[in-house]
């Protein structure tokens, strides 16, 4: 494999920073340096020049991304943060890509996943949401949850079943659905956070344009699964373990502050979760640089649910370190309050992007070759299955 040549990655640098000097400043018009970094190619670097992007490598593009965060300016990194862009700039047309890439390069449009079902989480391929073609239409109906966003989404990146009589894989579509319309209802569901940041979304005679559909009808699994893959692919770079617009705390830190940082089994148990982060992220950066899709998406759902570990591991450590301080919450008890929203929280990465069960059949399926559980109505139509 040749190296990288250090002197294109400082020139590169030294590109982004001669640009952002000469267009960037805190008090600058977010909405006109949206457009000027779309036009420049900085926004999704790694992207074709005829795609609004630079056609760098993926290692280029977060060195982009580290210069405008070096300086506080918005806009880069979306060819790994947008999943709506990501999903549309892979499977969409051309005509697809020119109508709906724009507004969401420039933050524009917001989206939300509309995936998961009530019956159809972890087997999505079992879902009901329907969408029957009405003309240049299709007419959706069904129940969707779980949706994160859901409340300010523009858009919906919509799996629904569209041909009952084939196999459950095989009779699902996917679209972009417009969330701003009667038919589009959105509760908010309460989480043991105290927070609000799911969704149910009812879908009653939702419309949504046979042009906002990505792939052939009945393509939608192979749609999802590109989807998917860059959603774990995020999980596995970001994880939130602070509540919003709250700084969060390395466990060294706390450790140290603890004044336990001397204390032989917390060092070890720090130095345990420290190498299980070094490792995810020596995985990650395997997949990424990877020429193969299926390896790829297979170090995806291993990085996945190594993050979730990670996070989980993270939180009992620092319950260890605070002891009885962790069980209690409020702003007058920042620290315990802190340490307890992280260990609840971490949940939310063992479910979110696929459950870490669903990551660990992907990962004993396409790694370790074990055999598939048998399925009697794999080839049976949708209509036939057993409720």
């Amino acid at each position: 494999m040749t190296r990288p040549d250090a002197r294109d990655d400082d020139a590169l640098r030294q590109e982004v920073r001669e640009w952002l000097a000469a267009n960037w400043s805190p008090g600058t018009d977010r909405a006109t340096f949206a457009a000027a970094i779309l036009a420049a190619g900085w926004t999704a670097p790694s992207w074709e020049p005829e795609w609004y992007g630079r056609g760098l490598t993926d290692r280029q593009s977060r060195l982009v991304a580290a210069e405008f965060a070096a300086v506080g300016a918005p806009g880069s990194g979306r060819d790994r943060t947008d999943l709506f862009a990501c999903t549309v700039h892979d499977r969409g047309t051309d005509e697809q890509k020119r109508r709906l890439l724009p507004p969401a390069l420039r933050g524009e449009s917001k989206w939300c996943l509309l995936y998961s079902e009530p019956g159809a989480g972890s087997d999505l391929a079992g879902l009901r949401t329907r969408a029957e073609r009405d003309g240049d239409d299709w007419i959706v109906n069904g129940q969707k949850v779980w949706t994160s966003f859901a409340t300010t989404a523009d858009y919906g990146m919509l799996v629904a079943r569209t041909d009952p009589d084939v196999p459950k894989h095989n009779g699902l579509t996917f679209f972009m659905l417009p969330m701003r319309q009667p038919g589009v209802e959105v509760r908010p569901i309460h989480q043991i956070t105290g927070e609000s940041e799911f969704n149910e979304v009812f879908l009653t005679d939702a419309r949504v344009p046979d042009a906002n559909r990505i792939g052939e009808p009945g393509e939608g699994w192979s749609v999802l699964q590109v989807a998917l893959a860059y959603e774990r692919r995020l999980m596995g770079d970001v994880a939130r373990t602070a509540r919003r617009k709250e700084k969060s705390s390395g466990v060294v830190d706390l450790a140290r502050e603890a004044g336990c940082l001397q204390d032989s089994n917390i060092r070890q148990q720090i130095a345990r979760v420290e190498a299980l982060a070094t490792v995810n992220r020596w995985n990650t950066q395997r997949a990424k640089t990877s020429s193969d899709r299926a390896e790829a998406a297979t170090l995806l759902a291993l990085g996945k649910i190594a993050m979730s570990r990670i996070l989980h591991e993270t939180a009992r450590v620092q319950t260890e370190i605070v002891g009885a301080e962790s069980m209690l919450s409020g702003p007058e008890n920042p620290v315990g309050d802190a340490v307890t929203f992280r260990a609840l929280n971490a949940y939310f990465t063992s479910i979110g992007g696929g459950t870490d069960q669903i990551q660990r059949n992907i990962i004993g399926e396409r790694v370790l070759g074990l055999p598939k559980e048998p399925d009697p109505y794999r080839d049976a139509p949708f209509r036939d299955l057993p409720h």
